[in-house]
């Protein structure tokens, strides 16, 4: 009887766990995969692309020229020992009287660090979608910390408002985050060329 029982409870707690899995259409995966374009387009503009680089000498400008000075990534993302990017990057841009290349500040400027740089400069779209949703390459970050890190992080919100003579990322935040979560709420599908 208690066999029965357990077998029974164990049965109807599955039925409920797969009544609670959300169900991704075909149209869903679609939008997905058209919204994984706008993404990738924010993701390879300058001002996020001249920090997520393979090597270790972050670039700078819209050229993308390797930055001054020989910085480096160091080896938590911050800076060498004697020359940390907070040296010059303070929390805020500067006073648009310092010049149009004023170095720019954002709190906890840094680039990632190196046991997870996601480089991802020319990196093709569909193995640029793997690599965001692979934790062991983007910090151990689900969709949701994910979500928040590009919706939030006052870092990633600074390529909105870059100050100096530096643009923008082009697509409007609203409009980056909303295609995100729509790809996110998709199952974070990738475009043909990668496992999705």
């Amino acid at each position: 009887m208690r066999v029965a029982i357990a077998s029974l409870f164990a049965s109807a707690l599955i039925l409920a766990a797969t009544a609670c899995t959300q169900k991704v259409s075909p149209e869903q995966q679609a939008k997905g995969v058209e919204a994984f374009a706008t993404i990738e387009k924010v993701f390879q503009h300058p001002r996020c692309s001249n920090c997520h680089i393979p090597g270790d000498q972050p670039l700078q400008f819209d050229a993308q020229t390797p930055h001054m000075m020989n910085v480096v990534r160091g080896p938590d993302g911050k800076g060498a020992a004697g020359l940390p990017c907070a040296s010059c990057h303070g929390d805020a841009n500067l006073p648009a009287s310092y010049g149009p290349n004023a170095p720019p500040g954002a709190p906890h400027w840094a680039l990632p660090p190196p046991d997870h740089k996601m480089a991802w400069i020319g990196v093709p779209a569909a193995q640029l979608c793997e690599m965001i949703k692979d934790r062991k390459r983007n910090g151990d970050r689900d969709f949701n910390a994910l979500f928040k890190h590009v919706a939030e992080d006052k870092l990633v919100l600074w390529g909105w408002a870059p100050g100096g003579n530096r643009a923008p990322v082009p697509v409007p935040h609203d409009q980056f985050v909303l295609a995100f979560k729509t790809w996110m709420d998709a199952g974070g599908p990738c475009p043909a060329g990668a496992k999705g």
